[in-house]
């Protein structure tokens, strides 16, 4: 049993292997030229690749080239010979002939070699096959080659040209390739002298090439062989040329565009490839040749190598219509155009938001002048208010010098009138006047600086000055204890025995305590215990200046504690709502805080200040 099972496996395997041997079509690709020929080469790789990406079964190819072909008088029996040996073991599923040469060859020995194979002509002009000879097995791929019209359009690209030099090699094909080109060009004789190179060595093709008169174009057809029987790559062979001639180079096929040819009506070897493999991929596929019909392909869009339009100044404006330019050298708008216009956008939006912030910061400072003058306006109008409310104390404070003034002057003459004046009591009455007057300006001077506008008064920061919290104090103290005295309230001021330097506008200063003291006068008009008490205080660790004004008022509602800093918000029947958001807008301002608390009878108002900077510094030292 296990025997029998070895051999139905060794059965099945072998059955594998001869599916898949059967499934491998097998190509027989034959070139015109040998290895020395890569364009040929190049040609027959572009159809093998398009080929296999078209054919679903492997393939197995085999490739030679009918070295042959380099000579008219060559022995092509021992290549026959060569092919029906490659082939022992089982004939082709396709042959395909690249080259008039390859052509031609499978045409006379068709019958002895591959009777039944199809076959697929390809890269020959139309004129090198005879049709008579064809099969029904054989598919055509050819080019229909306008000559003229090559040549009509080098002239028409260089309409000064006298003379052409066509360059051909000694092959058979290309000695009837000048045949061809004689026949065909009849019609240039009056117009330019055309001369070829067939009986040239490659190096005297340089030579001649190298000096030839001017307004000459050098045409390049074939050069396979030369007339000394050496091959060369025709690749290679227009690149020596183009290194060394004088004159412009143009061609009929694409293969050799980018190699140093200037262009113009060019074959396309990836149009005739394609079509190839097309018809090779049918065959493959089990389609009958005799059904497979491929109209002769001619020239592409003229096509143009940039570089050798600028090399020989070749206008772009004679190029036929609808040409392509290729290898074109980008400008720098051309090679940068995305970056430019991101850079200029760039700039172009970093301009806008420049402008955009400078029109915002010219709106915001012209805000912040209208907002200043206004506030000025305010805490200048808030003092005139003040004023007014210590009209009376102030006219009263003036009447006591201005009376002692008056008395003492009266005094003064009664005693010059005596026949031995006292001239110690004058001089002590004098003395009296003078202090009085001193007294009356201070209070005249204190009003005016209450009542002045602070844009008037001061610009920039050079109303701040380095003061002691303590005499601000004590100046609005003194200025307010009339009005105290006459709403019967006990004061009481206790200062701090140390100095409170800080550095602000006194005038502010005047205004923040004006607006504290007056609001805890204010509040206790129906109180039945008036009790104003002020204390200053050094506050060593927040580094600051404190200030506490207490009252024994009804104090404040504490649902209200939170809103009485907010602007237009007042207890008062008669209050503006503004002295206690201006106390609030210069404490903050000059980086301090300012709170109220409730005590068990009244309110507490606080504020607070930070030291001037050389003040902390000294104690920091």
């Amino acid at each position: 049993m296990l025997r029998y099972k070895i051999n139905f496996c060794f059965v099945a395997m072998l059955l594998m292997v001869t599916s898949a041997a059967a499934d491998t079509k097998r190509v027989l690709l034959l070139n015109s030229f040998g290895p020395d020929s890569s364009n040929w080469f190049e040609y027959t790789r572009a159809v093998r690749g398009a080929l296999v990406r078209k054919t679903k079964d492997p393939i197995d190819f085999y490739e030679t080239a009918l070295v042959e072909a380099r000579s008219a008088n060559a022995n092509e029996k021992p290549f026959t010979d060569y092919l029906l040996a490659l082939l022992a073991d089982g004939k082709p599923d396709l042959v395909v002939a690249v080259g008039g040469p390859a052509v031609n060859f499978m045409q006379r020995y068709r019958q002895k070699l591959f009777p039944e194979v199809p076959a697929v002509y390809t890269a020959f002009e139309q004129r090198r096959i005879a049709p008579a000879q064809l099969t029904a097995n054989d598919v055509v791929v050819a080019l229909a080659l306008d000559l003229p019209a090559i040549f009509e359009n080098m002239l028409k690209v260089l309409p000064d040209t006298q003379n052409i030099m066509v360059v051909l090699g000694a092959s058979p094909l290309e000695r009837f390739w000048r045949q061809q080109l004689e026949k065909d060009l009849r019609g240039f004789s009056e117009r330019v002298k055309i001369s070829y190179t067939n009986d040239l060595s490659f190096d005297g093709l340089l030579k001649q090439a190298a000096e030839l008169p001017p307004h000459s174009v050098i045409f390049f057809g074939l050069l396979s062989v030369d007339v000394s029987g050496a091959s060369y790559n025709g690749m290679d062979a227009v690149e020596r040329l183009h290194r060394t001639a004088n004159a412009p180079i143009f061609t009929f096929t694409d293969t050799f565009f980018g190699y140093g040819v200037v262009g113009g009506l060019l074959t396309s070897a990836e149009l005739l490839s394609g079509q190839t493999a097309n018809a090779a991929a049918a065959i493959l596929a089990g389609k009958a040749p005799e059904a497979i019909k491929v109209a002769p392909s001619s020239y592409a869009a003229p096509r143009y190598d940039w570089r050798e339009l600028q090399r020989w100044n070749i206008s772009e404006s004679r190029l036929p219509e609808h040409s392509i330019v290729d290898f074109r050298v980008p400008t720098f708008w051309e090679a940068n155009r995305s970056k430019v216009l991101i850079s200029l956008a760039t700039v172009v939006l970093q301009f806008l938001v420049i402008a955009a912030l400078l029109v915002e910061r010219r709106r915001r400072r012209a805000a912040q002048v209208e907002a200043e003058s206004r506030r000025n306006e305010t805490l200048r109008l808030n003092r005139v208010a003040t004023a007014s409310v210590l009209s009376s104390s102030l006219s009263h404070e003036l009447n006591q010098p201005l009376g002692a003034i008056l008395n003492n002057a009266a005094a003064g003459r009664i005693f010059l009138k005596s026949a031995h004046p006292d001239l110690a009591l004058i001089d002590e009455i004098l003395s009296d006047i003078i202090r009085d007057e001193k007294r009356a300006s201070d209070i005249l001077i204190g009003l005016r600086n209450l009542l002045r506008n602070q844009s008037d008064a001061h610009q920039g920061d050079g109303n701040l000055k380095r003061i002691d919290l303590n005499d601000a104090v004590r100046d609005v103290v003194a200025l307010l204890t009339p009005e105290i005295a006459k709403r019967n309230i006990a004061l009481e001021t206790h200062y701090s025995q140390e100095d409170l330097p800080i550095r602000a506008d006194p005038i502010h200063m005047q205004q923040v305590l004006l607006n504290l003291m007056m609001n805890s006068v204010d509040a206790m008009e129906r109180a039945p215990r008036r009790n104003l008490v002020v204390r200053t205080r050094y506050n060593v660790y927040a580094a600051t200046a404190n200030v506490t004004i207490s009252d024994t008022g009804n104090g404040i509602p504490e649902d209200q504690l939170s809103k009485i800093f907010d602007a237009f918000y007042t207890t008062k029947k008669n209050g503006t709502g503004l002295g206690l958001p201006i106390a609030r807008l210069i404490v903050e301002t000059y980086g301090g805080k300012i709170w109220a608390e409730n005590r068990a009878a009244g309110a507490l108002f606080c504020f607070s200040l930070p030291f001037a900077a050389d003040a902390r510094a000294s104690s920091a030292a």
